[in-house]
């Protein structure tokens, strides 16, 4: 089974990004879940650009997710919501169609008490708007996350890893035949 994990930052040392490579040191072996590094690549979404030959950068987005049995993002929160870079890459599916019917595990993470609760909001509406399917149990806010981390971007708080776990777990089972 694939998974691809799409993380909103494009900050190096992301959380959101550690969150999604902790939840592949969980995923059981037969799972592999690769971490999709081209959202700073993507242009500004266009309908003038988004005909019979888009981008080479869009063009592997799209290929990314078509190859995927199931997708994992995890996002910050920028201004309330998720960042641009996100959005916009998310933008780039509308007339393709690479979340429709697609499962989808939605992760946020936040060094504030709220874990993202916007930026989630606005993540799963905008998924929805996608016809992407949102996994019941597939959902995670983390609030505080700095608090649990280590210094290397690991996970060392034992709820955040069970929690992890059944975010994958549940992924897994909306995929399975």
């Amino acid at each position: 089974m694939k998974i691809l994990g799409v993380s909103g930052s494009l900050k190096a040392s992301s959380t959101n990004t550690n969150l999604i490579r902790a939840a592949a040191a969980l995923a059981p072996v037969e799972v592999q879940i690769d971490l999709y590094g081209g959202l700073a690549d993507l242009p500004h979404f266009s309908p003038d650009l988004d005909g019979d030959d888009p981008p080479n950068a869009v063009q592997q987005w799209r290929k990314a997710l078509q190859s995927a049995d199931a997708v994992l993002i995890s996002t910050p929160e920028y201004a309330y919501g998720m960042p641009g870079s996100l959005k916009n890459a998310l933008d780039w599916t509308v007339s393709s169609g690479e979340f429709v019917a697609k499962p989808v595990a939605t992760l946020s993470a936040s060094p504030t008490a709220s874990g993202g609760a916007r930026a989630h909001s606005s993540l799963v509406l905008t998924l929805t708007a996608l016809s992407a399917v949102i996994v019941e149990g597939a959902q995670l806010m983390v609030p505080l996350v700095r608090t649990k981390l280590d210094e290397n971007g690991h996970v060392h708080d034992p709820l955040l890893t069970e929690a992890l776990k059944v975010v994958i777990d549940a992924l897994l089972r909306s995929v399975a035949p």
